[in-house]
């Protein structure tokens, strides 16, 4: 008796399967950005301030037009979240930063999504890094139109 290999997915199927985890991910850091008193899209804001990023450029991360994003960063900013602050090489921008409280905001945000991290509690070192592996080669090619 021959051992069986799986059938190679489809696209369509990895694609699905890929949008049904996306969804699942995004539901669970919705819930945690909530129990901050977050919305999800203001949790998404946090999450991208690794640095000074000027206002264009989070509206291009968050497919939003500009005029949305000033209310989301007043709305940050009002907690004590972000900062502005004009870019030193062209004043005319306004660059976001997050504050210590609005790292520390984030960091548990991530912590507290429990159904993500059950999930790849499952895996084991072996899956965890293959899946690691594959997703940092598709990475690239999915951000090149970010």
């Amino acid at each position: 008796m021959r051992a069986t290999t799986p059938e190679t997915p489809t696209k369509l199927q990895l694609l699905e399967l890929l949008a049904a985890i996306g969804t699942a991910q995004w539901r669970d850091f919705a819930a945690a950005a909530a129990h901050h008193g977050l919305t999800s899209t203001q949790a998404k804001v946090l999450a991208q301030l690794n640095g000074p990023l000027p206002m264009r450029a989070l509206a291009t991360l968050l497919v939003c037009d500009a005029s949305n994003v000033t209310g989301i960063v007043d709305r940050l900013e009002a907690r004590g979240l972000v900062r502005r602050e004009p870019d030193p090489a062209d004043r005319r921008v306004k660059n976001v930063i997050a504050t210590d409280e609005g790292r520390d905001v984030i960091r548990r945000v991530r912590e507290e999504m429990q159904t993500t991290h059950g999930a790849l509690d499952t895996l084991d070192a072996d899956d965890s890094a293959t899946l690691y592996s594959l997703l940092a080669r598709l990475r690239p090619g999915m951000e090149k139109d970010a």
